[in-house]
């Protein structure tokens, strides 16, 4: 079956409001006969003004977190009910940054993607093995927990919001890329674990995003393998001459 290729910028901890503005215009330009799905993901303080870039276009706007709770005393956090009253329709949750210099465990994770699914968000949950992990042998385990632990109590019906990306945690920033073979070996994997949770309907249907050092000369290699249905990209998705290409691949 066919599945929709859904790339999303996610621009982590950059940029100020006129530069993220200039930016999102320039994507909103370039993309608006893209044939594909996109996001955008700024931070936190820049969601007001890229929403407003963003309202009425075929971009959809994202959030990079959100807070377990849905208000009350968590300083310094952000609520499904702030983020809804901005705009924003996706949440990046789980993240290898948050994982591993955060420290949030599945459990956590778990506890805010069941809640950004209530109120209705599209999440994106993303998994991946450190270095040492895939050399010891361990890819495969580590994303089955991850995916088994973060999907705890979904239903199927809410499983329809949810995407997974698939980034392994060696390749970010660092220039290494997994092999499009290994990739794709991995996003299979990762759909058999959907299929073993929730059928093969839902794991047909199921959109797994490539993340980890996506650039414009390896985006077109990595869609075409079967099972990798977008990417999730990070440093490449801070310029529109390096995203527009991996968005248009």
């Amino acid at each position: 079956m066919s599945r929709n290729y859904y790339v999303a910028a996610n621009w982590k901890m950059h940029k100020t409001r006129s530069e993220a503005v200039s930016l999102a215009k320039e994507l909103v330009s370039a993309l608006k006969d893209g044939k594909h799905k996109y996001l955008i993901v700024p931070g936190f303080t820049l969601l007001e003004s890229v929403s407003a870039v963003l309202k009425g276009t075929n971009i959809r706007l994202g959030a990079q977190n959100c807070a377990f709770e849905e208000q009350g005393a968590h300083t310094g956090e952000v609520s499904v009910l702030q983020l809804k009253d901005l705009g924003v329709q996706t949440v990046i949750l789980g993240h290898s940054e948050r994982r591993h210099i955060y420290h949030e465990d599945n459990a956590l994770i778990n506890k805010k993607l069941r809640l950004a699914l209530s109120h209705g968000f599209e999440v994106i949950l993303c998994v991946g093995e450190l270095l040492e992990e895939r050399e010891s042998g361990k890819a495969e385990t580590v994303c089955e927990t991850q995916i088994t632990e973060g999907l705890k109590g979904v239903s199927a019906d809410e499983l329809k919001n949810v995407v997974v990306a698939y980034e392994p945690v060696w390749a970010i920033g660092t220039g290494k890329t997994a092999t499009p073979e290994d990739a794709d070996a991995i996003h299979a994997y990762i759909r058999k674990v959907i299929e073993k949770l929730f059928g093969g309907a839902a794991a047909q249907k199921m959109i797994i995003q490539y993340g980890g050092s996506v650039k414009p000369d390896n985006a077109a290699t990595l869609m075409a393998k079967e099972n990798i249905d977008g990417a999730l990209v990070g440093g490449a998705s801070l310029k529109a001459e390096s995203f527009v290409p991996i968005a248009k691949f």
